[in-house]
């Protein structure tokens, strides 16, 4: 008797499962402000308790040290979990809505109510934080999820799965860990909802899965987020803000800064001021970058020689590398670098770097700069740093990006009132707060007919056109 595969049984586990769920719906959806609110607690309190378990999974994964973990994985998490907390009960609450003149007589609103089963899928480069934060939109919307990390962080996905395991009933939320075959199996099962994080070309996969069953997705996805830098900012503080976010998970990062455009005036004083920062912040030789603890590595070999690959290409080329170029491979250890004069030809302005090189690239006028940014897929992030008011607008009306932040980098990010995500190619849908539960909701409109007029039959054969004149008159005069 032939056995079956692991594959398989995986498959089928996961549709078994999936079936539960959908029994179990209806249930979670019925579910009290009160009983979501204190899910969102047990996850938050869980949170906080393991920590030093995710410590340890990011180190094991990264090699990211403890406040870059608060910084970029649990700080946001529960954030999200107190701001939704916070204002859950208003979240919730029917909408009234106004009455139209020919609808008089009638009252309407807008309910949020569950979509069903969810599915999320969440990537490697901030495996906590890119799990649990949209999971906890959908608890708070009242669906089921099954989520399924990225196999690329093992020590955090088996985590992740632990803590839900600890907070929820498998019915609830499960964690599924597999690999891209897994992923495809779960996207081709009719869940009501598809949350995705990872790049445009998975992500077009997953909105055709999506189609077949036509369930809703949220994309999240990348691109080559620009930084504008003129010669009227404080390049000071342009180079310190930069810096950071750009080393951040060693450049593995959705809203990192893939390159900067800078006036030409200003170019060579904004490289050197750069390098000064990353010496600054993580140390003055590559030795001693590679021993501090706030600088991370590269996830695994696979991702390493791919970022390696775009800057031996650039150089060869003939770009300059103005600061760091030093590697490990053994280690993962990739310097922050800045390239210069890297030719339109080269690969690396072609794809999200996704790692440590960022491209600094001299503009004459500003309408060149937005027309560089503009030439290419509409990204999901973008930073502005300029003195100048005139500038900033200019360059917020005419780009059309995800998500801009003026005079830092990446700070909307923490925003829980803003919405977060992309544009067309760096994808659609939002996450975070109001926005995020949006996504996790149906808003069915509400409309109410009063009994003082039941009979009203304006609208009924046999119909009166000088009332229906007069009416559509009306209507255009009101527009």
């Amino acid at each position: 008797m032939t056995q079956p595969s692991s594959e398989n049984y995986q498959h089928a586990f996961a549709e078994a499962l999936f079936r539960r769920q959908q029994e179990y719906a209806p249930q979670v959806a019925r579910g009290t402000v009160r009983e979501r609110k204190a899910k969102l607690r047990r996850l938050h309190d869980c949170l906080l308790r393991r920590r030093h378990e995710m410590y340890a999974a990011m180190q094991a994964d990264f090699g990211k040290g403890e406040t870059e973990v608060n910084i970029s994985e649990i700080g946001v998490i529960n954030t999200e979990i107190r701001h939704t907390i916070r204002h859950l009960n208003s979240w919730l609450t029917p909408k009234r809505v106004g009455t139209p003149m020919m609808l008089i007589g009638t009252r309407s609103e807008i309910r949020y109510e569950a979509k069903g089963v969810c599915l999320i899928l969440s990537p490697w480069n901030f495996p906590f934080n890119l799990a649990l934060a949209p999971l906890v939109s959908a608890v708070a919307a009242g669906n089921c999820v099954i989520l399924k990390p990225s196999e690329y962080t093992p020590h955090s996905a088996a985590l992740i799965k632990s803590i839900v395991e600890e907070c929820f009933p498998p019915e609830e939320v499960s964690v599924l860990e597999g690999g891209p075959d897994l992923a495809q199996h779960l996207t081709e099962l009719p869940f009501n909802h598809i949350f995705f994080t990872g790049s445009p070309a998975v992500g077009k996969l997953v909105m055709a899965a999506a189609a077949r069953n036509l369930a809703s997705v949220t994309l999240e996805l990348g691109g080559k987020s620009p930084v504008l830098v003129d010669e009227s900012a404080d390049l000071d503080v342009a180079a310190k803000k930069i810096a950071w976010l750009k080393a951040l998970n060693a450049g593995q990062c959705c809203i990192a800064c893939d390159y900067v455009l800078v006036h030409e005036s200003v170019h060579d004083a904004l490289v050197e001021k750069l390098g000064e920062k990353f010496r600054r912040f993580y140390g003055d030789s590559p030795e001693a970058r590679k021993a501090s603890p706030d600088y991370c590595r590269m996830v695994n070999d696979r991702h390493f020689a791919r970022v390696q690959s775009l800057l031996d290409d650039a150089v060869q080329r003939g770009a300059k590398i103005a600061f760091g170029g030093h590697l490990d491979a053994g280690e993962r250890y990739f310097d922050p670098t800045v390239l210069t004069d890297v030719p339109d030809d080269a690969v690396i302005w072609q794809e999200e770097i996704f790692g440590p090189p960022m491209l600094i690239r001299p503009y004459k006028t500003l309408d060149e700069a937005l027309a560089f940014i503009n030439a290419g897929p509409r990204p999901l992030s973008m930073s502005i740093f300029s003195a100048r008011h005139s500038a900033i607008e200019t360059a917020l009306n005419q780009t059309r990006v995800g998500t801009t932040t003026v005079n830092d980098a990446g700070i909307s990010f923490y925003h829980s009132d803003l919405p977060f995500g992309g544009v067309n190619n760096s994808g659609f849908g939002k996450c975070h707060g109001h926005h995020g539960f949006l996504e996790f909701v149906n808003q069915r409109g509400v409309s109410y007919q009063n009994r003082i007029f039941p009979h009203t039959n304006l609208f009924h054969p046999p119909y009166k056109s000088k009332i229906a004149d007069l009416m559509l008159r009306g209507v255009m005069r009101w527009f």
